[in-house]
């Protein structure tokens, strides 16, 4: 196959799936799993990884931030998904237009698509087959929150992980993402990103974080596929 091709990465809550606050739930029980404690307020998810999230934890509740208290912590959340995972299907819903666009993209011989989430890896595989997408996407050019502390970091991971099927030029790696963290992490990449907004950002906030393409929502396809391919050099070929 010679011309562009692409290698789309999905974020998954408020971009594919909405799952109504089950996240806060699971990190509640996990922490109590962990410590034998409470969550003292409120946990904020919004974009950013879970070796992230659990580090911020540790530090607000006073326990000493090292590899073994993040791996306990981490640990309990993918334990708390599993053992509620039958639990998932009535609270993930996927969003509008998601679906018709991973069917299409996974039907396009030029594209291959992955996730890149802040979740665990397993926590990823139990949201998106409960709500029947987990077979439309690669899970092996994808990237999780917890191999990386910086989003940034994941895109450049992610990348790595598809050099088995070509080096993708930056202008062939696109992000989609809800989040001002989705958006920033494209950027200090080096890719593009499509945001949407679908999550707690207005369509305003996501450009100001950078973003030069934004779209209300994932149902309109054509515009969604104009956004993706823009920018793309016609020059590059595969390998």
């Amino acid at each position: 196959m010679t011309g562009p091709e692409l290698l789309v990465l999905w974020d998954i809550d408020n971009t594919l799936i909405t799952a109504r606050g089950f996240g806060h739930r699971m990190y509640r029980l996990a922490f109590r799993d962990a410590f034998g404690r409470e969550l003292s307020g409120p946990v904020d998810l919004g974009g950013r990884t879970e070796l992230d999230v659990i580090a911020e934890i540790l530090r607000e509740h006073g326990i000493e931030h090292t590899d073994e208290s993040s791996r306990l912590l981490a640990d309990a959340l993918a334990g708390s998904f599993h053992s509620r995972r039958h639990e998932l299907p009535d609270h993930a819903t996927v969003l509008p237009g998601a679906l018709r666009a991973l069917e299409h993209f996974a039907a396009d011989p030029r594209v291959h698509q992955g996730v890149l989430t802040a979740n665990l890896r397993s926590v990823a595989l139990l949201k998106l087959e409960a709500v029947g997408l987990a077979h439309l996407v690669d899970w092996d050019v994808s990237a999780f929150g917890d191999e990386h502390l910086d989003r940034a970091g994941l895109v450049t991971l992610a990348r790595d992980r598809a050099r088995h099927l070509r080096p993708f030029g930056a202008d062939e790696v696109v992000l989609v993402g809800d989040t001002p963290h989705d958006v920033r992490a494209a950027l200090n990449a080096g890719v593009r990103v499509v945001a949407v907004a679908t999550g707690r950002n207005t369509p305003g906030e996501l450009r100001e974080a950078g973003a030069g393409a934004v779209v209300d929502d994932l149902s309109d396809l054509g515009e969604l596929v104009r956004q993706v391919w823009k920018g793309v050099r016609e020059g590059n070929r595969t390998t």
